[in-house]
């Protein structure tokens, strides 16, 4: 019976592994997703794909109160992103990023599974 409950914590101790983000968020992103949320009953940000524009997928965000049965959750320094299940394939390994100038302040996606983007950046392909 002992040999029994060793292996099952063996068993549970192997399954149990820390496993990568979907996603990476740039300090600064996560700092800009915390000043999204702080005001906000919401929780969450979720991060999905919808297709449109001139290459056919472009990125959507929008608030969240809870966690949905299959969203990725991603929480980088306290900003929680909810990640649409449907979408991972799209962009599992993106670094999330918050670039702001004098012209215009914005989230960049650094997509490694991007084979194309359109001029302005709005929509791209996998």
């Amino acid at each position: 019976m002992a040999a029994l409950a060793s292996e099952a914590v063996k068993s549970t101790a192997r399954n149990s592994r820390v496993r990568k983000a979907a996603i990476t968020l740039t300090d600064a992103a996560a700092d800009r997703v915390r000043a999204l949320l702080s005001p906000r009953p919401e929780q969450y940000v979720r991060l999905g794909v919808k297709k449109r524009g001139c290459n056919g997928l472009s990125y959507v965000m929008s608030y969240a109160d809870e966690k949905g049965k299959f969203d990725e959750e991603v929480d980088h320094k306290g900003a929680k992103i909810l990640i649409e299940p449907g979408v991972l394939m799209h962009i599992i390994g993106t670094e999330m990023d918050y670039y702001t100038d004098r012209l215009r302040s914005e989230f960049v996606f650094n997509n490694p599974n991007s084979k194309g983007e359109c001029g302005c950046g709005e929509s791209f392909t996998t």
